[in-house]
């Protein structure tokens, strides 16, 4: 006589609990989120202080989202730094690695695009508006694997439109791929306060003044000036996170006054010293 296994109510309730606590379980594996059957979903991790991904790239779209702490994502044309409270967005196949500043508290989104049925955007730093932040927050509280026709699924719809209405931020420098410039760009992403001038970087990188000032217009889009204040500006903002005043780093960056430093900050930057401060 075959062995007859009795489907009690009991046993069903614990099969459901089973099941519930392993949609709960969130993994950590970025590649557990390619294949997912939803639009969207969402990953949590915090990262200590000097963490580095190295150089990677994903299938789906992402959006990195410091809930708190600074990133710095880089790829071979540019570096961009994503502080507390934005986002950094990534097209699907972009090779990129990223380097903890301070612990980092992660939330990822891995976005299939077809599925969503939006456009992809450009990488980019975009600011996380209130609702966004709530938003993604909610979304990592929820199971896995959800229905669209779910709380979650309704959430993620939200997160989609939000994500295409969220304003761009100027946080990149872009990098050069002339090997002069690379030379002179390495020691002053290392030392932003470096004050040479293009003559006196003129032996280091092995062209005259002139040359390095057409070279920084034709492969970096701007001229030396501009792409200097942009990076102290992004070693400034890394300060201002960490909670450092915004009149000692406005002196710290050759400023006399805190409402002139805020006002250059804000025009290249995209949003006021204040936005980023960690300043009690």
């Amino acid at each position: 006589m075959p062995n007859i296994i009795a489907i009690t109510p009991k046993a069903i309730a614990i099969e459901a609990t089973d099941t519930m606590a392993i949609h709960r379980k969130r993994s950590t594996d970025p590649q557990d989120y390619q294949d997912l059957p939803q639009a969207i979903g969402v990953m949590s991790k915090n990262f200590t202080d000097g963490f580095e991904i190295p150089l990677h790239e994903h299938e789906r779209d992402q959006l990195l989202y410091a809930a708190d702490g600074i990133m710095r994502l880089r790829t071979e044309r540019e570096a961009w730094i994503v502080p507390r409270d934005s986002a950094v967005y990534i097209p699907g196949g972009t090779n990129h690695s990223v380097s903890m500043h301070g612990a980092v508290e992660m939330r990822t989104l891995y976005i299939d695009i077809v599925a969503a049925g939006v456009r992809s955007r450009a990488l980019c730093v975009v600011a996380v508006s209130n609702l966004l932040r709530e938003l993604i927050l909610a979304l990592s509280e929820e199971p896995v694997v959800y229905d669209p026709d779910s709380r979650a699924g309704l959430i993620a719809k939200m997160i989609e439109t939000e994500i295409g209405r969220a304003r761009e931020l100027s946080l990149n420098v872009p990098l050069p791929k002339d090997a002069r410039l690379q030379r002179l760009c390495a020691e002053l992403l290392a030392d932003p306060s470096d004050r040479r001038t293009l003559d006196a970087w003129a032996e280091v990188a092995g062209a005259s003044s002139r040359t390095l000032a057409r070279l920084f217009e034709r492969d970096l889009g701007m001229s030396f000036n501009r792409w200097r204040q942009r990076i102290r500006f992004h070693n400034a903002l890394e300060a201002l996170s960490r909670g450092e005043p915004i009149a000692g780093v406005a002196q710290q960056h050759g400023y006399r006054s805190a409402s002139a430093f805020s006002a250059a900050f804000g025009k290249v930057m995209g949003l006021p010293p204040s936005k980023v401060s960690a300043e009690v």
